[in-house]
């Protein structure tokens, strides 16, 4: 899994039937620093993250396996929200804070 940041939402009207109903959100990845990382991915969400959240994101095969994902063609799935990230006790992120 991976950490990114939720920069976005993707709407697409016309798509494979197997993802109607199915929210993208638009990801940017982030470092061990708390950076956020060049280039974007988009990703399936079904647990209800919002722009500027921090979540957890799964890429490849493990992005089919959450229930009802197993036949849509998914290459990134948002499987948390992050709370708090701590980095050599620093801490690096807090949704709390960053809602303030």
């Amino acid at each position: 899994m991976q950490i990114a940041r939720v920069c976005g939402t993707v709407v697409s009207t016309q798509k494979e039937p197997s993802l109607t109903g199915v929210k993208f959100l638009l990801l940017q990845f982030v470092d061990q620093e708390g950076q956020l990382l060049p280039g974007y991915e988009v990703a399936a969400d079904g647990i209800g993250a919002g722009v500027d959240e921090w979540v957890l994101v799964s890429r490849g095969s493990a992005a089919r396996q959450p229930s009802g994902s197993e036949k849509r063609p998914l290459d990134a799935v948002v499987v948390a929200i992050i709370d708090t990230v701590t980095v050599d006790n620093r801490r690096l992120y807090s949704k709390s804070a960053q809602s303030r």
